[in-house]
């Protein structure tokens, strides 16, 4: 039996209310007027589709003896930070998988998300791998008066693969491949092109998304009564409406697209909406998930007695308890590289070494320090002598894992003077549970909720982006961490 193992998602803290976005640009196109509605979850200025990976994964796969388990890593986006070269070896790093593993970043389109699922579930049956897991996420732009702007939001989801502790088995599966383009962008293009929408709608979208059904079904000698769930990756709420409408699907059998609320996440969306079918399903439950982007897979999964074990994990409002809505889309437009803000001096980024992050790897992207064998003392940035004055020993160190450890602030400090695309900049030392210090920017909150002693825990950010060396530099940050006793906004 293969299929999903687990399941882990993220949704960012930021949240922007549509009409924030008419009220911005509403004057150029009061059309637009019928897209401003709900919200969005939108990414903070440090985060990139990476990013968001690795906090899907890190959700997924919390259990180190897991990871030790997983033999591939399949990036799925259409918006890698890096062309040439590999994006899911960073993800791997800092989700701390041994390094003797498989890496594949899938950007072919909206379908590498399931076209990955579909390549993990055949490594997984071929033997050639005992788990493989999937990191989805997306940072797609619209232009700012367009309707794409009023669509887009961002989320990551991870899915690990494997033929043991099966949630849902992946039984059958039926793919289309068609060169109809209908969004897309080239190596030139900040922003993703369209056509006619009607015509992508009903010549592209609604004729491929059926074919695909119809070819599954036909080939697994089904019917859509069978299936407790069809969930279907759709461009927008009406192309959702009439692809319900042309298969006939009771509304019981559709899954809410998330539009209102999270927006169109693109690669990772699929694996939203069938986190939602999840909690709910019961085991011998038929779902349909059906990918879509130049063609269409359909994939048939049967859920297993292992969803009571696990049910948990696919509460979307778990992921997004801590949130805060942005006062106004100029801060979006910043954040998402759309408005080309005064950063001064102190916004200038030194020239980068790449021998420097190559030798220090470990510390910079896993967070990995040291540990005394004698006195069992951590430390961060790895040391060669103990700086405990009761021990002192020289060279008796093993590497130690402060990524997936969480602390609390022992000071911190608003800076204004210092630069941030999303002022004040915050940062402090943190102390770790178990022991270790060292100092941290902070992120996903504001000064006036911190305090001393506050629960935080980390997560991986994009430091800067060194652009006279085409380099982004990632590292960890310190968030507040409401699940341990923190206050939420």
């Amino acid at each position: 039996m293969v299929g999903i193992v687990s399941m882990g998602f993220y949704l960012p803290y930021y949240r922007l209310d549509k009409k924030k976005i008419f009220d911005a640009f509403g004057w150029y196109d009061p059309s637009q007027i019928k897209n401003a509605r709900g919200k969005l979850a939108v990414m903070n200025f440090d985060e990139d589709s990476i990013t968001m990976s690795v906090a899907a994964g890190s959700n997924c796969v919390e259990d180190d003896t897991d990871k030790n388990d997983i033999g591939a890593l399949y990036f799925a986006t259409t918006t890698p930070p890096y062309r040439e070269t590999s994006n899911a070896s960073i993800i791997a790093a800092a989700l701390s998988l041994n390094e003797n593993i498989r890496t594949s970043d899938f950007t072919n389109s909206l379908l590498s998300g399931t076209n990955a699922m579909l390549s993990a579930g055949d490594s997984v049956k071929s033997g050639s791998v005992k788990n493989a897991l999937i990191c989805a996420a997306d940072n797609r732009l619209g232009k700012p008066s367009g309707n794409l702007e009023y669509l887009f939001g961002n989320a990551a989801a991870s899915v690990l693969i494997g033929n043991e502790h099966v949630v849902a088995e992946i039984t059958d599966s039926f793919s289309i491949s068609k060169n109809f383009i209908d969004y897309r962008r080239t190596s030139d293009d900040k922003y993703v092109r369209t056509w006619e929408e009607r015509w992508i709608k009903d010549e592209g979208y609604v004729k491929t998304v059926q074919e695909a059904v119809n070819g599954i079904l036909k080939k697994g000698k089904l019917n859509l009564s069978d299936f407790y769930k069809v969930i279907y990756y759709c461009p927008d709420m009406r192309a959702f409406k009439v692809i319900g409408k042309t298969l006939n699907l009771k509304p019981e059998q559709m899954e809410d697209p998330l539009f209102n609320t999270v927006g169109n996440t693109g690669t990772a969306h699929p694996f939203l909406m069938l986190a939602n079918a999840l909690k709910e399903a019961k085991p011998d439950d038929k779902i349909l998930l059906v990918g879509y982007g130049n063609g269409a897979d359909g994939i048939i999964l049967n859920v297993t007695d292992e969803i009571e074990k696990k049910r948990e994990q696919f509460n979307l409002e778990n992921v997004s308890s801590r949130k805060r809505e942005l006062d106004n889309y100029e801060q979006l437009a910043t954040f998402r590289g759309k408005a080309d803000v005064e950063k001064g001096i102190r916004g200038e980024v030194a020239s980068s070494s790449l021998s420097v992050l190559w030798r220090e790897r470990n510390a910079i992207l896993k967070l990995h320090g040291s540990r005394c064998k004698k006195c069992g003392t951590p430390f961060y940035p790895p040391q060669r002598i103990c700086a405990n004055p009761k021990c002192g020993a020289i060279d008796e160190m093993e590497d130690y894992v402060f990524a997936n450890k969480k602390g609390e602030i022992f000071t911190f400090t608003a800076d204004r003077l210092a630069f941030s695309l999303n002022p004040p900049a915050i940062y402090g030392i943190i102390d770790f549970d178990g022991g270790g210090r060292y100092w941290f920017d902070l992120t996903d909150c504001v000064s006036d909720e911190l305090y001393v002693g506050m629960p935080v825990k980390m997560t991986f950010r994009r430091k800067f982006y060194d652009k006279s060396r085409g380099l982004y530099g990632y590292f960890w940050k310190a968030t507040p961490d409401t699940d341990n006793g923190g206050n939420d906004v």
